[in-house]
């Protein structure tokens, strides 16, 4: 898992490095900018465009110069520096920067205050105003400034992070910080990036490598970690001779009901391809038809409103909700599960259940699942305002209560026992679409009868999930449900076959 490191974190890192390489704090900068550079010039590579670059006069606005001047070194012609003198103080690195551009062909501009930027031509402006570690909105001069640029409606790339964006932290309602079409930041992400409320400040991000002591960084104590491809190929296990069907687990998935019986379909289609050896869907009487139609290696149990499930121990894993109904007798069903004391993995109609009956969430087994999207987590857990205070509630309720909570979003926060938030990066925006979550849910289970720990259980299928749904994304405007869980096998054969 790559750590993820806070502002104050990564200045650490900074330093260390510097220390014990050793390496000059310039001589690190201007690694930072060819980084940069070399990332800008795949995206932007006709050097006949005009490009602005503005730098604060802090460490930031650094790396501004010591890029503007590797742009020139590289073909850009039409360039102008625009230093944002809005303050006395300068850091020394700035100075130095500022120095070896003063004798070159870049023409640079003072800006003493926002309404001096006027006639602006440039095609394409780097943002190096303000770093990370900030942690209130823009206000005075830089806010004007950043609305001016924004008007613009140029393509804007930000240096490390946009100005006026937090690292870290909750993220303000109304944004007013400069709005980047992309963001190319030094080793690490930032935290902020994988929350939706990024959206206003970052179409997109991409980090370079700028030779940071891995070591210390790897070693920092932290909430948030990234998935990476390498833990999913450390977790998974391939199959074994004389395994049999009963090595891989008994899965039972209580789903469906009478206009809902797709979702019972694909979660138990998902648990099928990624690896159950038995299946068995607790079903309306009326979906058996669908289930031998399109499912016939998985067993049915019909399910009435008197249904109860005898010996719930005998079932390596328990999935509960998808498509189910709220009724009076699921409810029964659910609460006779959770009393039963065995880990389960619940989701959606589940999840509303629990919602209207919070004496049972409390009464979860340990290591049992829950997999609630944005509404279903605020009826859980209550109304939040933005995603870091829903993220939190989830870190602090997964370690008191011993159990995983999977926050579904474009990047899932997979929030664990250990107060520990796995972030999935995969997945994209073709898979916006109804049955995602059975499916996710199947997976889950799956993993889960073959005896996978709950947290690499949900580690697993979220990754997987997002990478099937990539793969097909690629030749596809949208990803269906059904294609997803069908594709789940071949994602995890090609993994363990690396």
């Amino acid at each position: 898992m790559r750590t993820l490191l806070t502002s104050a974190q990564m200045r650490s890192a900074d330093q260390l490095t510097i220390a014990n390489k050793p390496i000059a704090s310039i001589d690190l900068m201007e690694k930072a900018a060819r980084a940069f550079v070399q990332c800008f010039l795949r995206d932007e590579f006709d050097t006949s465009k005009s490009v602005a670059i503005f730098c604060g006069k802090g460490n930031n606005g650094g790396d501004g110069l010591a890029i503007a001047h590797l742009l020139m070194t590289n073909g850009y012609e039409n360039l102008k520096v625009y230093v944002v003198n809005f303050g006395e103080k300068q850091s020394d690195d700035f100075s130095i920067n500022l120095q070896r551009i003063e004798g070159t062909r870049c023409k640079k501009i003072i800006i003493n205050q926002a309404a001096d930027l006027k006639n602006l031509k440039a095609d394409i402006i780097i943002d190096a105003i303000l770093g990370s570690g900030l942690n209130k909105p823009l206000a005075g001069e830089f806010e004007v400034l950043a609305r001016a640029i924004n008007k613009l409606n140029k393509k804007v790339y930000a240096v490390d992070v946009p100005t006026g964006f937090f690292a870290e932290g909750k993220l303000p309602k109304d944004y007013n910080g400069i709005k980047a079409y992309k963001t190319i930041c030094f080793q690490r992400p930032k935290i902020n990036f994988f929350f939706p409320e990024s959206a206003m400040a970052t179409e997109k991000y991409e980090v370079v490598d700028i030779d940071l002591d891995e070591n210390f960084i790897q070693k920092q104590e932290a909430d948030f970690y990234l998935i990476e491809a390498r833990d999913i190929e450390k977790i998974l296990q391939p199959r074994k001779l004389f395994s049999h069907k009963g090595t891989y687990g008994h899965a039972l998935i209580i789903a469906g009901n009478s206009h809902t019986m797709g979702a019972a379909l694909l979660s138990a289609m998902a648990c099928l391809h990624t690896g159950a050896g038995l299946i068995t869907a607790c079903i309306p009487q009326g979906g058996l038809t669908a289930l031998n139609t399109t499912l016939p290696e998985v067993m049915a149990l019909p399910r009435d409103e008197y249904t109860r499930i005898e010996d719930p121990r005998k079932y390596q894993a328990i999935a509960i909700g998808p498509g189910l109904g709220t009724g009076a007798d699921l409810e029964k069903l659910l609460e006779r599960l959770i009393i039963a004391n065995q880990p389960l993995i619940i989701d959606a109609d589940a999840l509303n259940i629990l919602g209207k009956r919070p004496d049972l969430l409390d009464k979860l087994f340990a290591n049992t699942i829950i997999t609630p999207h944005m509404k279903e987590f605020d009826r859980l857990f209550g109304n939040h305002d933005s995603w870091w205070d829903r993220v939190q509630t989830a870190k602090v309720n997964a370690k008191k209560q011993g159990i995983v909570i999977v926050l579904k979003n474009q990047y899932t926060f997979i929030c664990l026992p250990t107060g520990k938030v796995m972030i999935n990066p995969t997945g994209n925006p073709a898979m916006a679409q109804g049955g995602m979550g059975d499916v996710l849910t199947g997976m889950i289970t799956g993993f889960i009868a073959q005896r996978y720990s709950a947290a690499d259980a949900a580690i697993l299928a979220c990754y997987i999930h997002g990478k099937a749904g990539d793969y097909l994304a690629k030749e596809q405007f949208v990803v269906a449900a059904s294609q997803l869980a069908t594709r789940v096998s071949k994602e995890i054969k090609a993994i363990i076959s690396q």
